[in-house]
């Protein structure tokens, strides 16, 4: 417990360091880099995510994602948390991350409202009150995000959506939530496992893997405009066949990096 309040303490610090109530949002023009998302890297609440960070990047996403102080990020499909406790620095103390873990997902694996719980934990004050992390959970297709959001990301979840388990209409469904939970002018950042070309439906299913064209056709087709793709998981030698869970291809997969943008 003191521990934990002493890492509580320390992030409060940072994040007040991080923005003021005067603090403007970075202009949209903004040059971005890896170098000024250092500090999110440096949480001493991802101790135990560096492990993964040679591969997953973290800062250069963040650099692609184009993540501003001040921003309102929803974390779509949060998962253990990886993405929230970057976004938390990230945002600053003006922002806010909301952390969707979805239902179905819980009642699969009741350690993700576990895993939840530990994600927005060190982000909170003395009482347990959300600073700037705000946890949601409900349906995968109903956030409930509380506000119009500048950003959302999703990352190696978006194959989900067409799994059959769900009801059939909720990868649409979903689709159209995101396009209109976002501001006009808002960011989508989309990055998933890449499916053999043509591999469809049926792809997210067996190997938990993303057709990238049924992707794109399902996020064009509500009004998002591809901005731009960033080959920063691209890995070529991926023949894209095994299941991403496979411990020969786990963490090396070939995957698609997107930022859309729903007009202004």
């Amino acid at each position: 417990m003191m521990r934990n309040a002493i890492i509580a303490g320390a992030l409060l610090i940072g994040l007040a360091a991080c923005g003021s109530e005067t603090e403007p949002v970075e202009s949209e023009n903004a040059s971005y880099s890896a170098r000024q998302y250092m500090q999110a890297v440096n949480d001493i609440a991802r101790i135990d995510d560096r492990e993964f960070d040679e591969t997953r990047q973290p800062a250069e996403l963040l650099a692609f994602a184009q993540i501003d102080k001040g921003e309102v990020v929803g974390d779509y499909i949060m998962g253990g948390g990886y993405l929230t406790r970057l976004l938390a620095t990230a945002v600053g103390a003006n922002g806010k991350v909301y952390a969707f873990q979805p239902e179905e997902f819980i009642a699969f694996r009741p350690e993700y409202a576990e895993e939840q719980d530990a994600a927005v934990a060190p982000y909170a004050d003395n009482d347990g009150n959300p600073v700037n992390v705000f946890p949601l959970r409900g349906p995968i297709a109903q956030p409930g995000w509380p506000e119009p959001l500048d950003t959302i990301i999703t990352v190696m979840n978006f194959h989900d959506l067409y799994l059959t388990d769900f009801p059939e209409g909720t990868a649409d469904e979903a689709v159209q939530m995101l396009y209109d939970s976002l501001k006009p002018g808002g960011t989508l950042v989309v990055v998933d496992h890449r499916a053999v070309e043509g591999g469809g439906v049926e792809a997210a299913n067996t190997v938990h893997r993303m057709d990238s064209q049924l992707a794109l056709d399902a996020l064009t087709g509500v009004g998002f405009e591809l901005e731009e793709e960033s080959d920063l998981y691209a890995r070529p030698d991926d023949p894209r066949t095994a299941n991403v869970f496979d411990d020969s291809i786990r963490g090396m997969t070939d995957q698609f990096a997107w930022r859309l943008k729903k007009p202004e």
